[in-house]
């Protein structure tokens, strides 16, 4: 059963889907600090005892993961050349994240294709994390 979104909803994502890497980790941190919304994840209040390890496994099974550039190397200009192919953004906007590390490259990415970007990102010299 598909849920219908509202015309604000719809216009939310919209503006979501356009925005650049730096300003989705922007505007995920104003979302973090004006809700309140922590990375931990949350137990069912009715969770049964001794569901603990289930809970663990639960965690540990992480399916979609932040691919964070934490140091460009010493090949920056290649560093910035593969973060623009991987997300398309002006050669200003790449270099200024590339500069700024550590820094979000693209946060909700499943796991598969946030290792390949981190396998290509340090295949250039660049130091990445999976958070």
């Amino acid at each position: 059963m598909t849920e219908q979104l509202t015309k604000r909803v719809e216009d939310a994502l919209k503006l979501t889907k356009e925005m650049t890497a730096i300003e989705l980790a922007s505007y995920a941190k104003a979302m973090r600090d004006e809700f309140g919304i922590t990375a931990t994840p949350m137990v069912a209040a009715g969770a049964a005892p001794g569901g603990g390890q289930a809970a663990a496994a639960a965690v540990e099974e992480q399916d979609s993961f932040d691919v964070v550039l934490a140091q460009a190397g010493t090949n920056k200009i290649q560093v910035i050349k593969e973060i623009r192919g991987m997300i398309s953004l002006g050669l200003k906007e790449a270099k200024d994240l590339v500069e700024s590390a550590p820094k979000p490259v693209k946060t909700g990415v499943p796991k598969a294709e946030a290792q390949e970007m981190k396998k290509k990102l340090e295949a250039v010299g660049a130091t990445v994390e999976l958070k």
